[in-house]
């Protein structure tokens, strides 16, 4: 053990005259340790909430949409091929999307129609995990069959029907007759019911098959668009950056990424804001060691100068106040570390705390740590309590020792 740290570790042990100073210290600890657990969750809590979300948006959504400029796309089987053709492209599958009014007889609302093929549409979007009743195949009828609908849990709630119950739909975009517009109407059997956990979703989305969706919107042939799953999701962009490359000017290619781009840009800001935020309570920890190794060192003029008199440098005298701070630093970050990560772990194992559904897009509290994170924590504290050391060490080093034995 050096000179300095010996000194250093002595100096902790409090005497009765340092009492006090050591009770800063010890406060000092807490604050520092505080400020890292709050970190820790609330990034954690963060991080789990932003990928939920994500997980939610990219599972009942397509990684890629497709579109033509200018109108629907016409030649369907052509453009499947070349696309299903591409590196990194695992599925796609054609859809219909539209608006309309559906009513139960007992409720109305308004209503996102989706038409999709039965048949591919599984392989891409990720409907048939959050199916509670019937399966995504049973939009495939005969001829003799009502046209069939899923319907999300909330929306279904609200119009007060259920499973195999009828629904009638109406869309603005009917044909065209010497009285105007007339609109579509199309009544649907209940085939299914999902349930994304994502409230949006619940109340307002609605699967029908490619031909009742044509019928609805008005389109003669064609779809509005093909919707493409690839192998690996954070390799999104790539993939449609080739396509947008591959299918030409005429096409319009944006990924997951792009479609839900602000969202994602406001909650890496909110982020960014709330470490900020509550790093500040680290550096008011930083503060009360600032506090504490001054008033330490005024305690110590004496030793000081006796410590100078016998022959110890500048540089050790300045390590001995350095390396209190930096054990007041590293034990707050420790102690705050463990507990952040304990805490984190019994909210994940016990999930205690529900959220209201019809607020956010999962009815538990998400936890997910990134070791990342943590390690960012971890050196944001040692730094702050690094610089909190450096002025109280220089003063201490300003120390001249006949000045300080002269009034003793």
């Amino acid at each position: 053990m050096t000179f300095s740290w010996f000194v250093s570790l002595r100096y902790l042990r409090a005497k009765r005259r340092q009492k006090f100073i050591s009770l800063i210290s010890l406060i000092s600890v807490l604050g520092v340790a505080l400020g890292v657990l709050a970190l820790i969750v609330v990034l954690s809590v963060y991080t789990g909430f932003t990928e939920g979300l994500r997980d939610q948006i990219i599972g009942i959504n397509a990684h890629i949409l497709v579109q033509r400029y200018g109108g629907p796309i016409n030649r369907v089987e052509p453009l499947l091929a070349t696309i299903t053709a591409s590196p990194g492209v695992a599925a796609a599958t054609p859809y219909i999307s539209s608006q309309a009014l559906i009513t139960s007889g007992r409720a109305s609302s308004g209503i996102v129609l989706r038409g999709i093929d039965p048949v591919s549409a599984g392989r891409v979007i990720s409907i048939n995990r959050v199916m509670k009743e019937g399966a995504l195949h049973d939009l495939v009828t005969g001829n003799d069959q009502m046209p069939a609908i899923i319907l999300g849990r909330e929306l279904a709630r609200q119009l007060g029907t259920g499973l195999g119950q009828p629904v009638r739909l109406l869309s603005p975009n009917g044909p065209l007759t010497p009285m105007g517009v007339v609109p579509g109407v199309q009544t649907c059997r209940i085939s299914g019911i999902f349930d994304t956990g994502m409230y949006e979703y619940d109340s307002s989305i609605g699967y029908i098959s490619l031909d009742t969706a044509r019928a609805l919107s008005g389109l003669t042939r064609g779809v509005h668009g093909i919707e493409v799953r690839v192998d690996r999701v954070d390799h999104a962009d790539r993939v449609a950056a080739a396509l947008r490359k591959k299918l030409g000017p005429g096409y319009s290619v944006r990924d997951w990424m792009q479609i839900n781009r602000n969202l994602f840009a406001a909650l890496k800001l909110e982020k960014a804001g709330i470490f900020i935020a509550l790093a500040l309570i680290i550096l008011v920890a930083a503060l009360n060691i600032i506090s504490a190794l001054v008033m330490l060192v005024m305690e110590k003029n004496r030793d000081i100068a006796i410590l100078k008199s016998m022959g110890a440098t500048t540089g050790a005298i300045m390590r001995i106040f350095l390396y209190q701070g930096l054990i007041i630093g590293i034990a707050g970050t420790l102690l705050g570390t463990g507990g952040g990560i304990g805490l984190c772990w019994l909210l994940k194992k016990y999930p205690i705390i529900e959220l209201p559904r019809n607020v956010y897009p999962m009815s538990t509290m998400p936890i997910k740590v990134v070791p990342f994170d943590v390690t960012l924590i971890a050196l944001t504290a040692f730094l702050i309590t690094l610089l909190a050391t450096l002025y109280p060490s220089w003063q201490a080093t300003r120390i001249r020792p006949a000045e300080a034995l002269s009034h003793e």
